[in-house]
Parts: structure tokens; C-alpha cells; sequence
């Protein structure tokens, strides 16, 4: 009995296709935009699928066998097919429209994102947007998500990341807290201030706080007697009410900054960044929607 068409060998399909076109898989990978080692893991599940050897390999050379060959073929008509059905819609859809669901990090969400939202609703009626407010991984086939905003490297090669920016770090404090208990100069004197510690989930500890030394990057464990976890946006709340230091994104504290209800300190420490990266799965054709979602955050 033969196996049923498992949707997920797709994307290996287009892989082993690249690969064969271009003869290799680095080329593969460089033109996919994915990393060699998922090409060869990609053609490996399906030579194990199919029980049978795709490619003859040698130190300099990498030839298609008489089955890979014949597979080949049938693939890439079969891939020419679902172009021709992907390029019929697209066409049908000159403004996009639809649902698109969006995952996005809660304080990006809020400071980043969401102010633009309206301008995009105005430019594009006939999009509905469902937005996702979490820090989790999603699931992008079994959630249903067109795309997601996360911060740190990217770390998946089945998806597409495009950088959206490099968000920068900055210790900020309330100046009634920075009167009581004085404006720290040197990273040695953090011990002795109450420090706005932020707990991830997942690994139960709190994040340390990231400098720039002496041209040399340093990681700070802080102890705090206020712990948070969740949303970072309720260390920013209790640092505007005077709870102590805190280590925000300068586009979440500037805002306070310029009404003067945070101070920065320890400046002369900063440079460290995080980047922010709009993610989807790496398709050939995306819709419409996406498209102009992609565009209009990344222009």
C-alpha cells in the first residue's frame, strides 16, 4: 500500500528541485535563503520516504541518479502546476483582502506595531488583521499565523526573516528613586540599587542586563525584590513609579524620558542592541496580504 502524501515534503520537494537544478547544496541554499544542512536534511527525509537514492556524491561532484532524475521531472512539472494556480489567484486579488493573522511580542506590539496599525487598516479595506500579543513560539501550519515579529537572532531556516530594525538598550530610572537613592556611575555599584528584574517563562530566571565595557560586551545577573514575568511592560509601570532601576528598549522609555518621569543613567555603558525581525514561512508566491503587510512595515 502506498503512503499518503505528507503536505510538510513540499518544502523538501522544492529543496531537492533547487539542488538538482543548480547542481548542488549550497547553491541550493543560497538561492532558498536557508542554510546548506537543511537542504541535505530536507533530500535525506526524502530518499528514506521514497527508499531510494536521489543523488550520487563525490568530493567535487553531485549528479542526480537515473531514479532522481525521474523524480525530478515529475516534481518539477508538479511544482510548475501549483505556480500556475498560485500566480491565477494572485492575479484575482490586485487589492488584498482576507484575514491575516499576526503573532507579535507584546512590547513591540505596543510601541512599534500597533500605532502603524490604522494607517495600514486605511490603506488596505479589505484586509481583516488578527493580532497576537505573546512572547511564545508559535506553530505557523497548526495555528494558522501569516507571520510573526520576534526579537534575537533568528534561528529557524524554514522561515523567511527580514530585519525590521536594531533596537538599542538603555538603564532608565525614576528621578523621585534616583533622590532617595542616588544615580549609580559604574556596573559595581548595581548591588546595591533595586534592580527591575524581568523572569522569561520559560527558563524561570530573570534576563540579564546587557552592557558594553571597554569595547567588550558584559552580562549582568540582577537580584531584585520585585521579580516579573509575562510582560515586560509591568517592570516599565512600577520604574515610573519610583520602584527602582530598569533596562528597557530606548523606544519603550523614551517617551518618559521626554515627559521626565525616567531618567537614563549609566549611559556611558550602553551599545548593545537586539534585533527585531518580521518572519513567515519561506514560500515562493506569498499572498497578497502578506505582501503588503511585509511592505508597509518594511518598505
Amino acid at each position: 500500500m502506498s503512503r499518503a502524501f505528507d503536505p510538510v515534503q513540499l518544502g523538501s520537494i522544492e529543496m531537492f528541485c533547487k539542488a538538482a537544478e543548480l547542481q548542488g547544496f549550497t547553491a541550493a541554499a543560497q538561492a532558498l535563503g536557508v542554510t546548506a544542512a537543511a537542504v541535505s536534511r530536507s533530500v535525506g527525509r526524502l530518499e528514506e520516504r521514497l527508499g531510494a537514492k536521489l543523488f550520487t556524491r563525490t568530493t567535487r561532484l553531485m549528479r542526480l541518479t537515473e531514479e532522481g532524475r525521474a523524480y525530478f521531472e515529475q516534481c518539477r512539472q508538479a511544482l510548475a502546476q501549483i505556480e500556475n494556480a498560485e500566480r491565477a489567484i494572485n492575479g484575482s486579488q490586485a487589492e488584498p483582502s482576507g484575514v491575516l493573522r499576526i503573532s507579535m511580542p507584546t512590547t513591540y506590539g505596543h510601541y512599534r506595531v500597533l500605532p502603524q496599525l490604522p494607517l495600514f487598516m486605511a490603506r488596505y479595506p479589505r484586509i481583516q488583521v488578527a493580532v497576537d500579543l505573546s512572547n511564545r513560539n508559535i506553530d505557523f501550519v497548526e495555528e494558522g499565523y501569516d507571520l510573526a515579529i520576534r526579537g534575537g537572532p533568528p534561528t529557524d531556516s524554514r522561515l523567511v526573516a527580514r530585519t525590521l530594525e536594531d533596537a538599542t538598550f538603555g538603564i532608565f530610572a525614576a528621578p523621585q528613586y534616583l533622590a532617595r537613592r542616588g544615580t549609580p556611575e559604574t556596573l559595581e555599584q548595581l548591588p546595591g540599587h533595586d534592580c527591575i528584574a524581568f523572569v522569561l517563562p520559560s527558563t524561570g530566571r530573570a534576563l540579564p542586563w546587557v552592557f558594553r565595557q571597554g569595547g567588550q560586551d558584559v552580562d549582568v545577573a540582577v537580584h531584585s525584590r520585585v521579580s516579573m514575568q509575562g510582560d515586560v511592560l509591568g517592570c516599565l509601570s512600577y520604574a515610573v513609579g519610583g520602584g527602582g532601576l530598569l533596562q528597557a528598549y530606548h523606544f519603550v522609555a523614551q517617551r518618559h524620558v521626554d515627559n521626565g518621569s525616567l531618567v537614563e543613567v549609566l549611559q556611558a555603558f550602553g551599545g548593545r542592541s537586539r534585533p527585531f525581525s518580521i518572519l513567515y514561512p519561506h514560500n515562493r508566491h506569498l499572498s497578497a496580504k502578506v505582501r503588503a503587510f511585509v511592505g508597509f512595515l518594511k518598505p
